[in-house]
C-alpha cells in the first residue's frame, strides 16, 4: 500500500488527473477500475476520480509494490536533470517570489525542448528549484515547474517560469489574456524614422519551420497579429527599436518586421542582406510588465551593445 498527502501544488486538479500524473504508464481504465474497486481511494473513501483534491488529501493505493513500480517512474524525472552550479548559473536570476520565477536566457539556449536529447531553459529552471529546494523529487512526480513563454534560440531576455501551481496558472492565464506587457529591443536593416503600430495575418508552415505574413488571411489558419515599434537609435544602415510584441505568435517580430522591408539584422531565415559573425540575429526580450505592475527588466548583452557601438560608428 502506497499513500500519498496532498500538497499545495497538487491541489486543485481533478483527483483523476492526479493519478494520470503519479501513475504515469496506466491506463485510464485500469485507474477507473481501481477506484471502482476501492484500490484507490481518497480520504479512505470510494471515488469516482472527478473529486477536486484540496491540500491535504490522502490518497491510498492498494496496489502491489509490483504494480506500483511497473505504472509509475519513481524519482526518474528529476534524476534525468542536467547537473547544475549554483555559482555559475548558465542564465541570471531576473526576479524569483515563492511562485514566479524571471531568468535571462542568453542566445543559443532553447526555451524548451525540441528533441528528447536537448537541454533546454525549461529543464535548467527544475535543476535550480531542486538545488534551491524549492521542489523536490516527491514534487515532480505529480507536478512540474515551467517556463511560461518561450523565445528563438537565437534570441534572447526574459522567459518567466511558474515554481507552484498557482504561478503557472497565474502566468498562463495573463499570457493568454494579454494582461503581461512584453518588451523587446532589436535591430533592424535599413532606417525607421518613426513608430507604427502594424497589423497583418500570420500563416505558419510546420515542416519549414517558418511563418509569412499577409494583410488579409488567406486561410482559416491564418491568425492576426500585432506589433508596435518606435525608434531608440537610428544608424547609417540600421535602427535599435523597441518593439511592443501586442499578439505573440511564432516568428512574429522577426516575420513582421520583414514584412515591411526591415528584417533583423543578420536574420537571413527572414530576409537579411548578411549573416552577422557570432550572432545569428539581434532580439532581446528585455522589459516585462506584470498584471499587477510590476517591472522586470534584462539588460542587453554585451554582444547586442557591441553591435550597436559599432552601428553607431559607420
Amino acid at each position: 500500500m502506497r499513500e500519498f498527502w496532498i500538497q499545495k501544488n497538487e491541489a486543485g486538479q481533478r483527483l483523476d488527473k492526479y493519478l494520470k500524473k503519479l501513475l504515469v504508464s496506466a491506463p485510464s481504465g485500469f485507474l477507473y477500475k481501481m477506484l471502482r474497486k476501492k484500490n484507490i481511494v481518497l480520504n479512505e473513501r470510494k471515488a469516482t476520480g472527478a473529486e477536486r483534491l484540496l491540500e491535504g488529501d490522502h490518497v491510498r493505493l492498494y496496489l502491489s509494490e509490483e504494480t506500483f513500480c511497473k505504472f509509475t517512474q519513481e524519482d526518474a524525472k528529476w534524476e534525468q536533470l542536467p547537473e547544475l552550479d549554483l555559482c555559475r548559473l548558465p542564465f541570471d536570476i531576473l526576479y524569483e517570489d515563492e511562485d514566479l520565477l524571471a531568468v535571462n536566457k542568453p542566445v543559443g539556449m532553447l526555451s524548451q525542448k525540441a528533441d528528447a536529447e536537448d537541454v533546454s531553459a525549461n529543464e535548467l529552471v527544475i535543476a535550480y528549484l531542486m538545488r534551491t529546494g524549492a521542489v523536490s523529487g516527491q514534487d515532480l512526480r505529480t507536478f512540474r515547474p515551467s517556463v511560461c513563454n518561450r523565445l528563438d534560440r537565437n534570441a534572447s531576455g526574459i522567459l518567466l517560469a511558474g515554481k507552484t501551481l498557482i504561478g503557472l496558472q497565474t502566468i498562463s492565464n495573463a499570457l493568454r489574456s494579454g494582461t503581461i506587457g512584453k518588451y523587446y529591443r532589436c535591430i533592424v536593416e535599413g532606417r525607421l524614422e518613426e513608430g507604427c503600430r502594424i497589423c497583418g495575418y500570420l500563416r505558419k508552415e510546420e515542416q519549414r519551420n517558418q511563418v509569412f505574413v499577409s494583410d488579409a488571411p488567406l486561410s482559416d489558419a491564418d491568425k492576426r497579429i500585432e506589433t508596435a515599434y518606435r525608434p531608440i537609435e537610428q544608424f547609417r544602415r540600421a535602427t535599435l527599436l523597441e518593439v511592443e510584441l501586442i499578439t505573440g505568435r511564432t516568428h512574429q517580430i522577426r516575420a513582421h518586421l520583414a514584412s515591411i522591408g526591415h528584417p533583423l539584422v543578420g536574420d537571413v531565415k527572414y530576409g537579411a542582406t548578411r549573416q552577422e559573425t557570432g550572432r545569428g540575429m539581434f532580439l532581446h526580450a528585455y522589459r516585462t510588465c506584470l498584471w499587477d505592475g510590476r517591472e522586470i527588466t534584462a539588460p542587453l548583452p554585451k554582444a547586442f551593445q557591441r553591435a550597436a557601438r559599432a552601428f553607431s560608428k559607420e
